[in-house]
Protein backbone atom coordinates (compact mmCIF):
# COMPACT_ATOMS: atom_id res chain seq x y z
CA UNK A 1 0.00 0.00 0.00
CA UNK A 2 1.94 3.40 -1.12
CA UNK A 3 2.15 5.93 1.68
CA UNK A 4 0.56 9.61 1.02
CA UNK A 5 3.86 11.93 -0.03
CA UNK A 6 4.60 15.40 1.47
CA UNK A 7 2.35 17.68 0.09
CA UNK A 8 4.59 19.93 -2.22
CA UNK A 9 4.77 23.72 -1.25
CA UNK A 10 3.29 25.83 -3.54
CA UNK A 11 5.52 28.29 -5.33
CA UNK A 12 7.07 30.89 -3.22
CA UNK A 13 5.75 34.80 -4.99
CA UNK A 14 8.63 36.82 -6.03
CA UNK A 15 7.86 40.80 -4.11
CA UNK A 16 8.83 43.94 -6.19
CA UNK A 17 11.92 43.99 -3.85
CA UNK A 18 13.42 40.44 -4.71
CA UNK A 19 13.26 41.33 -8.81
CA UNK A 20 14.63 44.80 -7.84
CA UNK A 21 17.46 43.15 -6.04
CA UNK A 22 17.97 40.34 -8.97
CA UNK A 23 17.79 43.29 -11.27
CA UNK A 24 20.79 44.91 -9.56
CA UNK A 25 22.99 41.65 -9.67
CA UNK A 26 22.29 41.66 -14.03
CA UNK A 27 23.90 45.60 -13.83
CA UNK A 28 26.30 44.67 -12.12
CA UNK A 29 27.44 41.59 -14.24
CA UNK A 30 27.22 44.51 -17.22
CA UNK A 31 29.43 47.03 -15.84
CA UNK A 32 32.26 43.88 -15.30
CA UNK A 33 31.64 42.92 -18.75
CA UNK A 34 30.27 39.72 -17.98
CA UNK A 35 27.19 39.80 -20.32
CA UNK A 36 26.27 42.37 -23.02
CA UNK A 37 23.83 45.25 -22.92
CA UNK A 38 21.33 42.54 -25.64
CA UNK A 39 21.59 39.67 -22.81
CA UNK A 40 20.52 42.90 -20.13
CA UNK A 41 18.27 43.52 -21.68
CA UNK A 42 16.50 39.88 -22.44
CA UNK A 43 17.51 39.00 -18.82
CA UNK A 44 15.33 41.80 -17.15
CA UNK A 45 12.57 41.41 -19.35
CA UNK A 46 12.29 37.86 -17.48
CA UNK A 47 13.00 39.27 -13.84
CA UNK A 48 10.83 41.46 -14.00
CA UNK A 49 8.08 39.40 -15.54
CA UNK A 50 9.11 36.43 -12.98
CA UNK A 51 6.10 35.79 -10.32
CA UNK A 52 7.77 33.12 -8.34
CA UNK A 53 11.38 32.90 -6.76
CA UNK A 54 12.27 30.33 -8.73
CA UNK A 55 11.58 32.26 -12.31
CA UNK A 56 14.12 34.64 -10.53
CA UNK A 57 16.94 31.99 -10.44
CA UNK A 58 17.89 31.36 -14.21
CA UNK A 59 18.88 34.72 -15.44
CA UNK A 60 21.61 35.06 -12.58
CA UNK A 61 22.33 31.14 -12.64
CA UNK A 62 25.46 31.55 -14.54
CA UNK A 63 27.16 34.40 -13.14
CA UNK A 64 30.08 33.89 -10.49
CA UNK A 65 29.59 34.64 -7.22
CA UNK A 66 25.85 34.39 -6.97
CA UNK A 67 24.90 32.84 -3.48
CA UNK A 68 21.14 31.17 -3.31
CA UNK A 69 19.92 33.81 -0.88
CA UNK A 70 19.68 36.37 -3.95
CA UNK A 71 16.63 34.89 -4.39
CA UNK A 72 15.57 34.13 -1.31
CA UNK A 73 12.37 36.26 0.06
CA UNK A 74 13.44 39.55 1.54
CA UNK A 75 13.57 39.67 5.40
CA UNK A 76 10.79 41.62 7.68
CA UNK A 77 13.99 43.67 8.63
CA UNK A 78 14.69 44.45 4.97
CA UNK A 79 11.33 46.25 4.28
CA UNK A 80 11.89 49.10 6.87
CA UNK A 81 12.33 52.34 4.84
CA UNK A 82 15.39 53.88 4.07
CA UNK A 83 16.45 56.57 5.84
CA UNK A 84 17.46 58.61 2.98
CA UNK A 85 14.27 58.86 1.67
CA UNK A 86 11.99 61.96 2.30
CA UNK A 87 12.35 65.36 2.15
CA UNK A 88 11.79 68.90 0.35
CA UNK A 89 12.95 68.47 -3.20
CA UNK A 90 16.15 70.49 -4.09
CA UNK A 91 16.74 71.87 -7.89
CA UNK A 92 15.21 69.90 -10.91
CA UNK A 93 17.99 71.06 -13.52
CA UNK A 94 21.44 70.75 -13.68
CA UNK A 95 22.76 72.72 -16.38
CA UNK A 96 25.68 74.04 -18.13
CA UNK A 97 26.15 75.72 -21.45
CA UNK A 98 29.86 77.00 -22.28
CA UNK A 99 30.48 76.44 -17.63
CA UNK A 100 30.06 74.08 -15.38
CA UNK A 101 27.55 72.80 -12.65
CA UNK A 102 28.11 70.65 -9.77
CA UNK A 103 25.53 69.22 -7.61
CA UNK A 104 27.41 67.20 -4.74
CA UNK A 105 26.69 67.28 -0.47
CA UNK A 106 23.61 66.80 1.12
CA UNK A 107 21.18 67.82 -1.13
CA UNK A 108 17.86 66.18 -1.75
CA UNK A 109 16.97 64.97 -5.46
CA UNK A 110 13.72 65.43 -6.83
CA UNK A 111 11.67 62.32 -8.21
CA UNK A 112 12.74 63.33 -11.69
CA UNK A 113 15.79 65.65 -12.24
CA UNK A 114 17.38 67.03 -15.19
CA UNK A 115 21.25 67.42 -16.37
CA UNK A 116 22.19 69.10 -19.23
CA UNK A 117 25.53 69.90 -21.06
CA UNK A 118 26.47 72.07 -23.93
CA UNK A 119 30.35 72.62 -24.59
CA UNK A 120 30.39 72.28 -20.41
CA UNK A 121 30.44 70.17 -17.54
CA UNK A 122 28.00 68.59 -14.88
CA UNK A 123 28.83 67.02 -12.14
CA UNK A 124 26.50 65.24 -9.91
CA UNK A 125 27.46 63.10 -6.34
CA UNK A 126 24.45 61.29 -5.08
CA UNK A 127 26.73 59.70 -1.89
CA UNK A 128 25.38 62.32 0.54
CA UNK A 129 22.61 62.83 -1.43
CA UNK A 130 18.74 62.04 0.31
CA UNK A 131 16.14 61.31 -2.25
CA UNK A 132 12.12 63.01 -2.41
CA UNK A 133 10.92 59.52 -3.36
CA UNK A 134 11.92 56.06 -3.57
CA UNK A 135 12.23 56.10 -7.12
CA UNK A 136 14.39 58.46 -9.06
CA UNK A 137 14.85 59.32 -12.82
CA UNK A 138 17.50 61.32 -13.94
CA UNK A 139 17.49 62.41 -17.98
CA UNK A 140 21.07 63.67 -18.64
CA UNK A 141 22.01 65.18 -21.97
CA UNK A 142 25.38 65.39 -23.00
CA UNK A 143 26.05 67.81 -26.27
CA UNK A 144 29.85 68.17 -26.90
CA UNK A 145 30.21 67.72 -23.48
CA UNK A 146 30.37 66.00 -20.10
CA UNK A 147 27.95 64.46 -17.35
CA UNK A 148 29.55 63.07 -14.40
CA UNK A 149 27.19 60.84 -11.66
CA UNK A 150 28.99 59.06 -8.83
CA UNK A 151 26.48 56.82 -7.07
CA UNK A 152 26.75 55.32 -3.71
CA UNK A 153 27.37 51.07 -4.42
CA UNK A 154 24.13 50.71 -1.62
CA UNK A 155 21.45 51.78 -4.18
CA UNK A 156 19.87 50.32 -6.92
CA UNK A 157 21.01 51.99 -10.45
CA UNK A 158 19.68 51.39 -13.73
CA UNK A 159 21.86 52.94 -16.74
CA UNK A 160 19.26 52.63 -19.83
CA UNK A 161 20.68 56.23 -22.27
CA UNK A 162 22.96 55.67 -25.15
CA UNK A 163 25.42 57.33 -26.88
CA UNK A 164 25.78 58.83 -30.97
CA UNK A 165 29.47 59.38 -31.73
CA UNK A 166 29.91 59.88 -27.56
CA UNK A 167 29.40 57.52 -24.91
CA UNK A 168 26.94 56.54 -22.00
CA UNK A 169 28.28 54.48 -19.78
CA UNK A 170 28.15 52.93 -16.12
CA UNK A 171 31.76 51.82 -14.26
CA UNK A 172 32.51 50.95 -10.35
CA UNK A 173 35.51 52.59 -8.98
CA UNK A 174 37.26 51.94 -5.98
CA UNK A 175 36.32 49.13 -3.34
CA UNK A 176 32.56 48.67 -3.79
CA UNK A 177 30.73 46.09 -2.10
CA UNK A 178 29.94 42.56 -4.08
CA UNK A 179 26.57 42.38 -2.25
CA UNK A 180 23.21 43.90 -3.96
CA UNK A 181 21.49 46.86 -1.89
CA UNK A 182 18.97 46.21 0.61
CA UNK A 183 15.22 45.73 -0.60
CA UNK A 184 13.92 49.04 0.38
CA UNK A 185 16.83 51.30 -1.20
CA UNK A 186 16.59 53.95 -3.40
CA UNK A 187 16.39 53.15 -7.09
CA UNK A 188 17.68 55.34 -9.35
CA UNK A 189 17.03 55.15 -13.39
CA UNK A 190 19.52 57.55 -15.58
CA UNK A 191 18.45 57.64 -19.14
CA UNK A 192 19.41 60.09 -21.61
CA UNK A 193 21.70 60.50 -24.68
CA UNK A 194 25.35 62.09 -25.43
CA UNK A 195 26.73 63.38 -28.78
CA UNK A 196 29.95 63.94 -29.16
CA UNK A 197 30.35 64.15 -25.62
CA UNK A 198 29.87 61.90 -22.75
CA UNK A 199 27.81 60.27 -19.63
CA UNK A 200 29.51 58.30 -17.12
CA UNK A 201 27.47 56.54 -13.68
CA UNK A 202 30.05 55.82 -11.67
CA UNK A 203 29.15 53.17 -8.61
CA UNK A 204 31.33 54.01 -5.61
CA UNK A 205 31.51 53.76 -1.75
CA UNK A 206 29.93 56.09 0.40
CA UNK A 207 31.95 58.79 2.21
CA UNK A 208 32.78 57.05 5.88
CA UNK A 209 30.67 53.85 4.74
CA UNK A 210 32.67 50.82 6.48
CA UNK A 211 33.79 47.87 4.24
CA UNK A 212 31.06 45.26 3.72
CA UNK A 213 32.29 41.69 4.74
CA UNK A 214 31.37 38.76 3.00
CA UNK A 215 28.96 36.21 4.15
CA UNK A 216 30.77 33.21 5.59
CA UNK A 217 29.73 29.54 4.34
Amino acid sequence: MEQPGTPEQPPMRASDADRERVAQILHNALSEGRITVQELEERLDTVYAAKTLAELEPPVADLPGVSAGAVQPATPRALSPDTRIGGVPGSKTSIAVMSGAQRKGPWTVPPQHTSFAFWGGVEMDLRNARFAERNTTITAVAIMGGIDIVVPDDIIVEVTGFGFMGAFESQERGEVSPEPPPPGAPVVKVTGFAFWGGVTVTRKRRKGQPPQLHSGA
